[in-house]
């Protein structure tokens, strides 16, 4: 993938120099308090390795979020296809991202994410992006009201792949945006 910049940041493909951070923030208390998993280093390699490759055949994926001027990874931003069905339709173009937490409340996701949906809507030519969390994962949900998705209460879902074991994070809010809702308010903003 050809990096995409922003005021502040370079979203690009991983690399091996991202290990420490990508294996950090899957393993951390705090970031994964939404999560029913913690990484050990094997499996975020594994991970990394996935999402690597996934981005080398797509152009796109979960990408590496570096601050431009000091060139320190400090987590992710980015677009991937669901495959979620029957609650998302396969191939829907789904909009995530996990940082340090040192980075947190700097604006950084929403900086990151408002280039990954240009780029979803004006390169890719999606119709529609959506996002999803755990339904008081109030920190994920306020970036993509920032975002200007909305919450599709209609399309809420208990998420397939969290165990039994840990009912509380089933439960996920599905946002969404259209390409119209996302041009409307890029006007507005100009």
């Amino acid at each position: 993938m050809e990096p995409l910049r922003t005021q502040r940041l370079i979203l690009r493909n991983w690399e091996d120099r991202d290990r420490e951070l990508f294996h950090r923030i899957n393993a951390d208390e705090t970031v994964m308090e939404f999560f029913p998993m913690r990484r050990n280093r094997a499996e975020s390699d594994e991970l990394l390795d996935r999402l690597a490759a996934g981005i080398d055949r797509d152009g796109f994926g979960f990408a590496a979020a570096e601050i431009a001027d000091t060139g320190e990874c400090i987590g992710f931003v980015g677009i991937v296809r669901t495959d979620l069905e029957p609650f998302i339709p396969k191939g829907t173009m789904e909009i995530g991202w996990r940082l340090a937490p040192e980075y947190w409340g700097k604006g950084y996701v929403t900086e990151a994410a408002e280039a990954w949906l240009a780029f979803a809507f004006d390169v890719v030519g999606d119709d529609e992006v959506v996002s999803f969390a755990v339904w008081n994962n109030l920190r994920s949900t306020a970036v993509m009201q920032r975002l200007g998705m909305r919450h599709d209460p209609s399309g809420d879902f208990d998420h397939p792949r969290v165990p039994d074991t840990h009912p509380e994070l089933k439960r996920h809010l599905l946002y969404r945006l259209s390409r119209s809702q996302w041009q409307e308010r890029k006007k507005a903003a100009n």
